[in-house]
């Protein structure tokens, strides 16, 4: 098997090893229950943290995905790609907020903008001048007739869809299986279903999340068009919408085949279907002006958050003109009172001062050498696993073979992945929790944090060898 490298999309990364060998089950085994032991040695404040809030929110936690077991990490402070946490240890951030932080925490650029802004304001609740810029911006950035702002990534895709179904008079959903797109009832529908209850690849089961009510919604593989079109020929007179990441990031990074979106595209329009994309954590860490952009497919509706605010919240969904229109004639209503937040429209300008296509670039560069130097490791010690990339974001897959969709994603070995979890965390590296996320390499990585990253996993290569 010959090396692979940029099988798909030309603007996409993925090599895998040309020769591996299998892993001794008890050794990892070993090391895996050695490092959660080290663990919780190394971080007893943070476990006494997690105790204490605990007692008055669920989970000790803001979100259930910043819990894992036995406890997860409490920080302090934070600047630049690095974060304090309450043991006192300076730790590497590769996490940066799923890329809320795609311009270092406390980038001095937003900091001024927002200190400058709150001279002026923090809330009209009535129009500004300073919300119409910002929607210029987006609108400039990621080609988009119109826009409206949100407050985080939920709302901007329950808008989409809401969209999407005022145009169409339609209310069934198409996503696919194992996206996480936010916690909107109908895309909480197969975000990561069992196996069992999935059905089959090539017409996947739609397995709903507890507790919500999701309408009509359909799963789909990823890089499976032949399914799509077969959902959408029988159910097209239902379907409002068909949501998706152009490049999956929910299950490590998973990359469109080539001509998989020109396909989809194609089908959309055929069928008359609103196609929709969630890029809350591709955006501009995808490329200046997003995925859409960058990979050539344009879609009549876009989610954006996360990166477009310098780690101030602030979400938006916009794009075709003759769609949007449909909260401008009244078909549904948008709304939100912290909408156009001035501090949200002050982190957004900053960040589109910061992210030109030299710093994006530069930042994207450090993460192709980071990918290429791991993959070397790969390839010296016959690992069975590979790297993936795209824009600034990577990660190492646990398996020697592409992962294509969610199916492929499920057959990884998890009980390395989390050796690799616990691993880094006990070296002051931050890898965000799940075990299927991405790092990120921000404007304030640099040399220093990628020869830190190369060498955390040199390590563990040579500790799984010997």
């Amino acid at each position: 098997m010959k090396t692979l490298i940029n099988q798909n999309h030309s603007q996409t990364f993925r090599r895998t090893p040309s020769t591996v060998k299998p892993l001794s089950v008890s050794k990892v085994a070993e090391l895996l229950q050695a490092e959660e032991k080290k663990f919780s040695l190394l971080a007893p404040e943070s476990q006494l943290e997690n105790k204490n809030a605990s007692q008055v929110t669920p989970l000790g936690v803001a979100s259930s995905f910043q819990y894992w077991d036995p406890f997860p990490i409490s920080v302090v402070s934070a600047k630049g790609a690095w974060v304090k946490d309450v043991d006192g240890r300076e730790m590497l951030d590769l996490s940066m907020g799923f890329g809320s932080m795609l311009v270092g925490h406390l980038n001095p650029e937003v900091v001024k903008e927002v200190r400058e802004m709150l001279d002026i304001g923090t809330l009209s609740v009535t129009p500004s001048p300073i919300t119409r810029e910002g929607a210029e911006i987006l609108c400039e950035r990621f080609d988009l007739d119109l826009v409206r702002f949100a407050n985080s990534g939920t709302e901007a895709t329950m808008y989409a869809i809401r969209t999407a179904r005022a145009f169409t008079g339609k209310n069934g959903v198409v996503k696919l299986e194992g996206g996480y797109h936010g916690s909107y009832d109908p895309l909480m529908v197969s975000v990561k279903p069992p196996i069992a209850e999935a059905g089959d690849v090539a017409n996947p089961t739609a397995v709903p999340t507890e507790a919500t009510v999701t309408g009509d919604v359909w799963a789909v593989s990823y890089n499976d068009a032949e399914s799509l079109e077969r959902v959408f020929k029988a159910h097209h007179e239902k379907i409002a919408c068909f949501f998706l990441e152009p490049v999956m990031e929910n299950i490590g990074i998973v990359l469109p085949d080539e001509g998989y979106l020109e396909r989809v595209r194609e089908l959309c329009d055929e069928y008359k279907i609103v196609l929709i994309f969630d890029e809350v954590k591709t955006g501009l860490t995808a490329g200046v002006n997003g995925a859409a952009g960058r990979l050539g497919v344009k879609p009549d509706l876009i989610s954006l958050a996360k990166s477009i605010g310098g780690g101030i919240p602030v979400a938006a969904f916009g794009g075709k003109s003759e769609i949007m229109q449909t909260v401008v004639d009244g078909r549904h209503t948008h709304l939100g009172t912290f909408n156009g937040h001035f501090l949200a429209m002050a982190g957004l300008k900053a960040t589109d001062r910061v992210c030109t296509e030299a710093a994006l670039s530069q930042s994207e560069e450090l993460n192709k050498q980071a990918l290429n130097r791991i993959g070397d490791i790969i390839e010296q010690y016959e690992l069975p696993a590979h790297v993936v990339g795209f824009g600034v974001k990577g990660c190492i897959t646990w398996s020697s073979d592409p992962v294509r969709n969610y199916r492929d994603y499920k057959s990884t070995d998890f009980q390395v992945a989390q050796l690799a979890f616990y691993w880094a965390l006990n070296r002051n590296i931050m890898t965000p929790p799940g075990l299927d996320e991405q790092w990120l390499i921000s404007l304030a990585h640099g040399q220093k944090e990628v020869d830190l990253i190369v060498d955390d996993f040199l390590e563990l290569a040579q500790a799984l060898r010997s």
